[in-house]
């Protein structure tokens, strides 16, 4: 989204300078959930990526705001900070992520509920590793929670342990191999519904997005499906541009937004440093849909930094 910088040239005479447009990526993850930088790393980085306004949504946790924010304020950075959530959830069979942004992050009902996706990716991770002991890959769990290092264990920490164990080359190799549906280590998800999700990010004043929905392998009839639950149920957003896309993918993303009418968000869906997914790269929206952002007046971003 492009600014402009107002300043007076001379006595009563207001002039507009055009600015760079400001970079928003809006899906990020630190060392609190699956990513591989810690929170004060993160934000460094999305600057050195000339990133503008970055939402930190780790998975059904808030643990890394405070950290990233202070970090901002004393290396005063040049960066906004919009603080978020990635919420897991399960929709006919298929793990869908609905985004929160703009929560606050102290909220009661928050916490309350992030508290209980804690204990199912608990169960969930036990069970995951029960599995693939019988599949004699032993020590899955210890070296999951090794690579999590306290963050909230996750499918990413059990494939970076399968990769360091020689059972696969890549993570995407392990997900295919042992994690996704049908295989070895996979766990049927046990979250919480798409609706308790909105529900608890509205309570906490965050926007509902639905996080990269080009990813759950459905038909376009299913997506469609799933978007119109999302928006009956009070869903704001939906993603429509990431750093890695299928071609023409943004564009039919641009007009499902516009169809189901949903604001839209971007997001690189950043977990570590490759050579595919970066902060901020390629990050724009199509014409024709609203961004999330459109009423963000700095007075709702200096809130949120300031919370």
């Amino acid at each position: 989204m492009s600014g402009v910088f107002l300043f007076i040239n001379k006595p009563g005479v207001i002039l507009s300078q055009p600015t760079l447009a400001v970079i928003y990526d809006l899906h990020s993850h630190t060392t609190a959930s699956d990513g591989l930088l810690t929170p004060e790393a993160l934000v460094q980085r999305a600057v050195d990526m000339r990133v503008g306004i970055l939402a930190i949504t780790d998975h059904d946790t808030v643990a890394g705001i405070a950290a990233a924010r202070e970090a901002v304020s004393r290396l005063q950075l040049p960066l906004r900070l919009i603080s978020g959530v990635e919420i897991s959830t399960v929709w006919e069979n298929h793990e869908i992520h609905i985004v929160g942004l703009g929560v606050d992050e102290h909220h009661p009902a928050l916490l309350a509920f992030l508290g209980e996706q804690s204990e199912r990716r608990v169960q969930r991770a036990a069970l995951i590793a029960e599995r693939l002991e019988k599949a004699n890959i032993p020590g899955a769990l210890e070296g999951a929670m090794r690579h999590a290092n306290g963050g909230e264990v996750t499918r990413g920490h059990f494939a970076r342990y399968l990769v360091e164990c020689g059972k696969a080359n890549t993570m995407a190799d392990v997900f295919k191999k042992y994690l996704a549906k049908g295989k070895t280590g996979y766990v049927p998800p046990q979250w919480c519904t798409i609706e308790q999700a909105i529900d608890v990010i509205h309570h906490s004043g965050g926007q509902a997005v639905l996080a990269h929905p080009g990813r759950y392998d459905l038909t376009a009839k299913w997506l469609k499906r799933l978007l119109a639950q999302f928006a009956e149920s009070g869903g704001d957003a939906m993603e429509v541009a990431q750093c890695q896309q299928a071609p023409n993918e943004r564009t039919q993303l641009a007009s499902y937004a516009q169809q189901f009418n949903l604001l839209a968000s971007q997001g690189s869906d950043f977990h570590m440093p490759c050579a595919w997914i970066e902060l901020g790269r390629k990050l724009w929206l199509p014409g024709g849909v609203v961004p999330v952002w459109q009423n963000w007046d700095s007075g709702h971003i200096a809130k949120e930094r300031a919370l």
